[in-house]
């Protein structure tokens, strides 16, 4: 079998054939690294590869972009805070369908493409889910020829760099730019001024624009973009990914410097620099929350400036701007950009509130992504008053309108009309992103049938009395390319050899696998290529990790944003009571198991890391304990990205999605595992009801109370310390842990983690325990039936083909966007 992805040439595409391609990298070598062959370094290479590459992703991208400006059709504009993108050499490469070319090239010049394919670091633009899904959108939209922009912010340092010492997080800045970029292009011509503060002045002195005011900000920057071609599959489009700096106006301050000032004088490229730095600082102070609010308005603003200038440019009439641009917000926030796009309807095109108020709700879209209130943005009114002094005298206007609408058109109460409001009154003041999305957007959408009806039912439920046509599902999906094709090349060679290529193009023709879990000959192969994927996952462990661990034993990971309501705790206080029952029955048919960890938990986030302090903690334990015999091992792996997500989910048998129900929105790791044959254990929240539905109820496994039940038993007195002492095994684990049993240098360390589970445990561990306990040594039975998971894990492959981005894409582009004939 192939170790990479598939190599099919797109029709169009300019062919190299691998002597050609290998003069071109050793061209490129010379006269753009100016390196000779004799004295380059594998990263010389692979930066020569990437130029020969963009060579041809060039030739597409400017056909793609004149073939957008000759139909002049509607484009789609994705603004996004995180676009977590991974590597994009081989992902160009295979959608190009030159693997074989690029390889061959390589050997002919002596060098090893899997060797330098690994040195191209993940870009550091996003952290989890949320990222990973605009990602995914951005490749899809270019696959079935949407033309698209993405919008986002070019962080010099990410999140941040995980890193575990003593078992706890830490966090160092990503240097992923510290030896440029390659696959981006500067394009200073298309820089906007983005201000903040300042005062706001009556009307202009010539009378017109009657609702137009002027802003007179006191701090600006200049935001300058930096695009990367999107390249989709077989090359069918090639979309720009554009990503936003701040440059300031004046660089250094001379008269402060000349005075001796040296570091004032700095102040204002300082302030400038730290709008793009880091993504997500943390805001649990009132300077974390002023820079995460700048930032937002930063990109939004910038982004806004930039679709306007372009519509103008091409089309002259701003009226017509709803019919030539579909801007998305994924999440709020973007939210601010509904504001932002009412000033400069409004100061600098001088058009009516009511015409530019209808042109902005045709124009947005909104996707909500979370149910969490705190997720669900809100800004202390002052602090937004004062960084955004005429935003904020727009949302009240546009307040004004929405109240007045519920009450008189719709006959709200006071109470609706409370939730309606972009101000929450409650309190502290504050301005609600989310509601602003809500009122400023023609489409709403959620990205799980279960989220969607959440929505209506609970934290929208008033601007769903108000609106009831414009909350809609678009269930997520991933890319196949990327999540398939590329990560497990060994897989996407078996399927072509047992149903052929249709599936390349389209997923949903993976249900021609079905019938071939029934075939013994074909589940053999299908658990080779499972084999071979566990080997590496075992091999990159020890590289990394100095960790053994046995590659046939059950590979049961979970690896996301570290959270409490995505339940890590929930799986590690189990496999305590795992490792309590097999010390206590070593005579039982334990079944050799694996449990893998992996994910950031946010700086501030107190209690996401000290569940990782835990994991860690744990592991120390068991890994030592003789007693084991190698039955359990548990290891948290560091600074979870996509590079390394792509090693571990063809990888895993089993795949922990085991949110509290009706917590996640939906979830995209479900979708990746099932469709590289690891079987779900999880509950009936987000995607996994419609992962159910697709593969079978006897290919998945649930646990655990049901979104209603969650409901039901939080507002009616839940208790979870009866729960606990009811359950031996899990008064054992929880105790075991409290007491410092797994921390003997600060055996109160988890005092309070332990506490919250049995004083109020909102997460609901307690209540969930023994059915996912219980589920675990269903899992261990079935394990050891290897026909039998075997046949579950072609299943889950052949069904979930639905979950690919290009049918989301699809229907956002025919029932959101309207961009597909």
């Amino acid at each position: 079998m192939p170790n990479e992805t598939v190599a099919l040439s797109p029709p169009h595409a300019r062919v190299a054939d691998p002597d050609r391609l290998a003069a071109e990298i050793v061209e490129h070598l010379t006269h753009r690294i100016g390196k000779n062959a004799s004295a380059a370094k594998p990263h010389d290479w692979l930066a020569a590869t990437i130029a020969a590459i963009r060579d041809r992703v060039i030739d597409h991208w400017i056909e793609s972009t004149n073939k957008t400006y000759q139909e002049g059709g509607k484009r789609v504009y994705y603004l996004s805070l995180e676009f977590l993108i991974g590597r994009l050499m081989r992902d160009a490469i295979s959608n190009l369908g030159m693997l074989e070319e690029v390889r061959a090239a390589h050997e002919k010049i002596g060098i090893g493409f899997d060797a330098i394919k690994e040195l191209e670091p993940d870009a550091a633009l996003g952290n989890g889910g949320l990222g990973r899904l605009a990602a995914c959108f951005m490749e899809s939209m270019a696959t079935v020829d949407v033309p698209a922009y993405g919008y986002g912010i070019r962080y010099q340092n990410g999140m941040f760099r995980q890193e575990i010492h003593d078992g706890w997080q830490v966090e160092l800045p990503e240097t992923w730019l510290a030896h440029g970029n390659p696959w981006e292009f500067e394009r200073r011509e298309a820089s906007y001024e983005v201000g903040f503060g300042g005062l706001v002045e009556p009307a202009k002195a010539d009378g017109s624009g009657e609702d137009s005011r002027v802003w007179k900000p006191q701090d600006r920057v200049i935001a300058t973009p930096y695009d990367t071609p999107v390249v989709g599959w077989r090359a069918a489009r090639v979309n720009t990914l554009r990503l936003w700096t701040a440059v300031p106006i004046d660089p250094i301050l001379l008269d402060a410097f000349n005075a001796g000032d040296h570091i004032g004088a700095l102040r204002e490229s300082n302030k400038a620099d730290s709008l793009t730095r880091v993504l997500y600082p943390a805001d649990s102070h009132i300077a974390g929350q002023e820079l995460r609010l700048r930032q937002e308005y930063f990109f939004s603003s910038a982004s806004l400036q930039d679709i306007v200038r372009r519509h103008l440019q091409y089309f002259g009439d701003i009226r017509t701007l709803p019919d030539k641009a579909a801007v998305q917000l994924n999440d709020t926030h973007p939210a601010v950009s509904v504001a932002e796009l009412m000033r400069l309807l409004l100061d600098e095109l001088d058009l009516s509130f009511d015409e530019a108020w209808d042109i902005t709700r045709r124009t947005f879209s909104y996707t909500n992504h979370t149910l969490l209130p705190e997720a669900l943005e809100t800004w202390p009114l002052p602090l937004f008053e004062r960084l955004l002094p005429r935003h904020m005298q727009l949302i009240y206007a546009i307040n004004a309108k929405l109240l007045i609408e519920a009450k008189r058109g719709k006959g709200l109460d006071d109470r609706a009309i409370s939730a309606i409001s972009l101000i929450d009154e409650g309190g502290e003041r504050r301005v609600r992103m989310a509601n602003l999305a809500f009122a400023g957007s023609h489409s709403v959408n959620g990205v799980a049938a279960l989220h969607t009806e959440l929505m209506k039912e609970t934290v929208f439920a008033d601007l769903h009395r108000m609106f009831p046509d414009r909350i809609n599902n678009k269930t997520n999906g991933v890319t196949p390319r990327r999540w398939l094709m590329q990560c497990n090349p060994e897989l996407t060679s078996l399927l072509r050899e047992t149903i052929g290529d249709a599936f390349l193009d389209d997923t949903e023709a993976l249900a021609e696998l079905a019938p071939f879990a029934e075939d013994a000959a074909f589940r053999d192969k299908f658990r080779a290529v499972k084999q071979v994927k566990k080997d590496s996952l075992a091999a990159l462990l020890k590289e990394r990790m100095g960790l053994r661990i046995d590659p046939t034993a059950l590979f049961d990971v979970q690896i996301k944003r570290i959270h409490e309501y995505k339940r890590q705790l929930l799986n590690i206080v189990e496999a305590v009571a795992l490792y309590d029952q097999i010390r206590s029955h070593p005579e039982r048919d334990w079944q050799p198991r694996v449990k893998l960890f992996g994910g950031k938990a946010a700086p501030s986030y107190h209690n996401a890391k000290l569940i990782i302090k835990l994991i860690n903690d744990v592991a120390r334990v068991v890994n030592h304990d003789p007693a084991v015999q190698g039955l359990l091992k548990i290891a948290f792996v560091p600074n979870y990205n996509v590079s390394l997500a792509e090693v571990m989910m063809p990888a895993a048998d089993l795949s922990e999605q085991i949110s509290t129900a009706g917590m996640e929105a939906s979830g995209t790791g479900n979708m990746k595992f099932a469709l590289n044959g690891a079987l779900t254990i999880g509950t009936l929240d987000g995607a996994n009801i419609e992962i159910m539905e697709h593969v079978g109820r006897e290919n998945i496994k649930i646990f655990g109370l049901t979104a209603q039940e969650v409901s039901d038993l939080r507002s009616g007195g839940y208790t979870p310390r009866e729960l606990i002492e009811k359950s031996k095994e899990l008064s054992q684990a929880l105790s075991a842990i409290r007491s410092g049993v797994f921390s003997p240098d600060d055996p109160n360390r988890y005092q309070d983690l332990i506490g919250g589970v049995y004083d109020h445990d909102w997460f609901l561990v307690a209540a969930d325990f023994d059915s996912y306990h219980n589920a675990q040594r269903d899992l261990d039975t079935l394990w050891a039936d290897k026909a039998k998971w075997d046949a579950m894990a072609v299943r889950n492959t052949a069904r979930v083909g639905w979950f690919s981005s290009d049918r989301t894409i699809r229907q956002y582009a025919r029932e959101i966007w309207k961009v597909l004939p």
